[in-house]
């Protein structure tokens, strides 16, 4: 982060998603993902569709297509629940949401 940068949003993310992330093969796509998520810090979401329960999917155009699944959890905070690609974007949005679930003890 450059000198006088603030970050308007905290993203964390699930120990799911980390390993999912470590899993992703194709380096320009996980450095675009990083890059994406940086800029998602600064306010910069990108394109984003809500998919259901609160969740949303930022979507990476390059590669195999990549999706990210995130919710919200304060004024300024969010959580990144999972990642797949389009070819598995229904199962992955499944996932998503019963890792919120989890979370939230349902």
């Amino acid at each position: 982060m450059a000198t006088g940068e603030t970050m308007l949003y905290t993203l964390n993310t699930t120990p799911e998603f980390d390993t999912w992330l470590d899993g992703v093969r194709d380096t320009q796509g996980k450095a675009i993902i990083l890059s994406r998520l940086d800029r998602a810090e600064h306010g910069n979401f990108g394109d984003c569709e809500p998919v259901g329960e609160g969740i949303s999917e930022m979507r990476v155009f390059v590669g195999p297509g990549y999706r990210l699944y995130f919710v919200r959890t304060g004024r300024t905070a969010f959580l990144v629940l999972w990642g797949s690609d389009k070819t598995d974007q229904q199962r992955g949005i499944r996932r998503a949401k019963a890792l919120l679930d989890s979370l939230r003890g349902i």
